[in-house]
């Protein structure tokens, strides 16, 4: 077996690629520069090494691979010695289709919103009916304890992102796995810092779409504009479509506003009730999703219906980290308007008329670069209070944004005087909400101790 070292080791990605590296046998070493839980907690009971920061002499000059994140570019000092050294290099995405997918029957999960949490349903169902699924997921699965797994069965399920590969690989890194069965969840603009707009996003869509053989399926939200013209572009492969339509093949018929239990029908026959912990329309549409999947690769759903009243879903996605003093706290990763808006629908439907409180990091990059910032507002409409972390390098002015949400809203300079701000706001029987798709200095356990103090 080989030393691999992989720079960008603690992104959710990456990580994962660590964990099947070290599964297979090879010596694994890394280095990153925001290392954060819940990946780093992995990698440390890994036992994988981290090297913090990317210097010239990070990676060791006997290394037999450097696998190389996307988040790093030309310039970096780690990458120009790899490069001036001669040394192996390779994507993460590339890695994984030479290594992991050959033989095997890839599921791919893509969409700009839901695929960490869908491809974790998908994993569970198939876990479920005893297919013993290798996975990779873009977070920690409270069920299964690590983000991938190499698994013994025939199937992978992999988290298909639309995001690009590497700095010397600018296609999407889901036009490496070669999918068997492709979920298209959704599409929206979104990574405003490599897409011009829409349209290029739907062609790398397409260029996935492509890959999908004949026998294979795709697994199409029905509701999608956007995505009924993706296959408008052409398509080769089977497609069933899912949604809350009686029409399309898949569809939801809710039980629970909250999207807490729902009805799920296969061209319209009631296949079975879904009861789960799950919260939102967009969480049914997940489920149904997976469902429809599962099946294309001969799951019975009814047989593992009743396995999702278990499903606990993903670190960090509206995961509860704590009551105290009658509050609850979540951490959660939306960071899309979109995500945001279903995210607090779900929860206002729980908790009725309850107050909700935001505590938001606008970090991705489209958050940063401002491409969102029209839509943020009403996206919280059904927050009751808002405080923003607004970093001085955000390039857009947080006023604007502010003064158009519907409820109190504030924008402070750190993560200190936004828990200060927060201590001043939250009542007993509140719910609490941080989103982030980022470290967030920690915020959300910080309030949490902060609270259990008082």
């Amino acid at each position: 077996m080989s030393t691999i070292h992989i720079l960008g080791i603690a992104g959710t990605f990456m990580g994962g690629v660590a964990a099947l590296a070290r599964e297979l046998g090879h010596t694994v070493r890394g280095s990153d520069q925001a290392i954060y839980p819940p990946m780093s907690t992995q990698l440390e009971q890994l036992g994988i090494t981290l090297d913090p920061g990317y210097r010239a002499d990070s990676v060791a000059r006997d290394c037999d691979e450097v696998v190389v994140g996307n988040a790093l570019s030309r310039g970096n000092p780690a990458v120009e010695a790899v490069l001036d050294a001669g040394q192996r290099y390779i994507s993460g995405a590339q890695w994984l289709s030479e290594q992991v997918l050959p033989g095997r029957d890839t599921l791919a999960v893509a969409g700009t919103h839901g695929k960490t949490t869908t491809t974790t349903i998908l994993t569970w169902l198939l876990q479920a009916a005893g297919r013993e699924p290798g996975f990779l997921i873009g977070g920690v699965a409270e069920d299964f304890g690590v983000s991938a797994r190499v698994g013994q069965g025939r199937e992978f399920v992999v988290e298909a992102d639309e995001y690009d590969t590497a700095f010397f690989d600018k296609r999407s890194k889901f036009v490496h796995y070669r999918p068997l069965v492709a979920i298209l969840n959704n599409l929206e603009y979104d990574h405003a810092d490599i897409f011009p707009d829409v349209a290029a996003i739907q062609r790398q869509f397409h260029h996935l779409v492509r890959t999908v053989p004949a026998r294979g399926r795709l697994i199409v939200n029905g509701e999608d504009a956007h995505l009924a013209e993706v296959l408008a572009m052409g398509c080769w492969t089977p497609v069933e479509r899912f949604g809350f339509d009686p029409g399309l093949e898949w569809h939801a018929e809710l039980v629970n506003a909250d999207g807490s239990a729902f009805i799920v029908h296969h061209r319209g026959v009631a296949l079975g009730e879904v009861r789960w912990s799950l919260l939102g329309r967009h969480n049914v549409l997940n489920g149904l999703a997976a469902l429809a999947a599962a099946h294309a690769v001969g799951v019975e759903p009814a047989a593992v219906i009743p396995a999702l009243a278990n499903f606990r879903s993903v670190k960090r996605r509206m995961e509860v980290i704590g009551v105290a003093d009658d509050i609850t706290l979540y951490d959660d990763f939306a960071h899309h308007p979109t995500a945001i808006h279903t995210t607090l629908e779900g929860l206002r439907a729980k908790v009725g008329a309850r107050r909700i409180v935001v505590a938001m990091e606008p970090r991705s990059n489209s958050m940063r670069l401002g491409a969102h910032a029209d839509a943020l507002a009403p996206s919280l409409a059904l927050a009751d209070a808002v405080v923003f972390l607004h970093r001085p390098e955000l390039a857009w002015d947080a006023a604007s944004v502010i003064a158009a949400v519907r409820g109190e809203a504030h924008a402070v300079p750190d993560t200190d005087a936004l828990l200060a701000r927060l201590g001043a706001t939250v009542q007993p029987g509140d719910h609490v909400v941080f989103m982030s798709n980022g470290g967030f200095d920690g915020a959300p356990r910080r309030f949490l101790a902060q609270l259990q103090a008082r």
